[in-house]
């Protein structure tokens, strides 16, 4: 990989990343807010849990497609020894992981009432 490859791919990368950092930082803000809200404290319960929710999704949906991309992108490799395999097989776990934790915080962030009532 040549050095205007990797700054090419770096620049796609960009975005993605700033994207990632304002919506972290936009959810620390808002449960910030959430928690120095006077009021119900079922509520404010209810509303963290719909923001740590979407930040989930918005973490794990990302690693999701990148985790898949690349494992396809390694089945693809035409000299797959050992290595390749053990690469493929972390990247398998990491795809299960990740679909399943964008799967769960995505029913926290659709159903957050379903999930204070059940810890109760």
């Amino acid at each position: 990989m040549n050095c205007s490859t990797q700054l090419d791919s770096l620049a796609r990368l960009r975005p993605r990343l700033g994207g990632l950092a304002v919506g972290t930082v936009a959810c620390a803000l808002l449960l910030r807010r959430i928690t120095a809200r006077s009021g119900d404290d079922g509520q404010r319960r209810v509303k963290a849990r719909a923001a740590v929710g979407a930040w989930g999704v918005l973490v794990s949906a990302p690693l999701f497609a990148v985790s898949a991309m690349m494992g396809l992108g390694a089945l693809s490799v035409p000299c797959q020894g050992a290595t390749n395999g053990g690469a493929i097989s972390g990247l398998a776990v990491a795809v299960l992981i990740s679909a399943t934790t964008a799967g769960h915080c995505l029913c926290v962030l659709l159903l957050p009432q379903a999930y204070i009532k059940a810890g109760s």
